[in-house]
């Protein structure tokens, strides 16, 4: 990644908007720990309940579970904030349902910082990035907009309350990172945070511990010397 420059540190509220239960945890749960052990103030906006991402598991008996798999997952980075929107697992629409929802939510939490996902195309960069998820991409570009949506008193007046501009948007998994938080000694936290995702971890690998697929995981997201990258915009 290159010299990144630290990390804005002169904010106390973020928001956290991803499009599934497990999205923090894959990369960015380790700068929300370093966060809040800070005694800064996280929430997390979950755009669906992720009820279509295991495999021969009907939706209705999957969103509940990885609900709660979040909530654990949430708690062991020191988040209790924890709102769940209703829209599809795999068919969000980026658009105005999902922008009024998301200013919504920004009026409501007042964040001076707002942290998405990678709105771009691929995931990665170089000859190895890969295909970038719908529903990432969606809740990403609706994310951004949103943010100045929030700030403007004309657009969604009936949503109520005051209107709110955030001072920092931070892209999470972004190819051109821009920006680092330094999480030495997050490791534990990041690899408990991610490995409460016992039912979706096993499903990606049915042969390994979801802890040990966990810990390995978080070691290749974090890399040497452990930082979080992200793209501040």
């Amino acid at each position: 990644m290159g010299e990144l420059t630290p990390f804005p540190t002169d904010w106390q509220q973020a928001l956290v908007i991803v499009a599934h239960p497990d999205d923090v945890e894959w990369g960015a749960a380790a700068a929300v720990a370093a966060w809040t052990d800070e005694g800064k103030q996280v929430a997390y906006l979950l755009v669906t309940r992720g009820e279509a991402g295991i495999a021969g598991l009907a939706p209705a008996e999957t969103g509940p579970l990885r609900e709660a798999e979040e909530l654990a997952s949430a708690g062991m980075v020191g988040v209790s904030d924890v709102t769940f929107l209703d829209h599809p697992d795999g068919r969000v629409l980026e658009g105005l349902s999902l922008r009024r929802d998301l200013a919504a939510a920004i009026r409501r939490v007042r964040p001076d910082l707002v942290v998405t996902l990678n709105p771009y195309d691929r995931w990665g960069s170089g000859p190895g990035a890969g295909w970038n998820s719908a529903d990432h991409r969606a809740v990403g570009r609706a994310a951004l907009d949103a943010v100045g949506d929030a700030g403007n008193e004309w657009i969604f007046p009936d949503l109520g309350g005051q209107v709110w501009s955030t001072r920092m948007v931070a892209v999470s998994g972004s190819p051109q990172p821009t920006h680092a938080v330094d999480v030495d000694g997050q490791h534990e936290r990041a690899v408990a945070s991610l490995s409460s995702h016992r039912a979706y971890l096993t499903a990606l690998d049915p042969a390994t511990e979801p802890e040990v697929a966990a810990r390995r995981l978080v070691e290749q997201s974090l890399g040497t010397p452990a930082r979080v990258a992200f793209e501040l915009l």
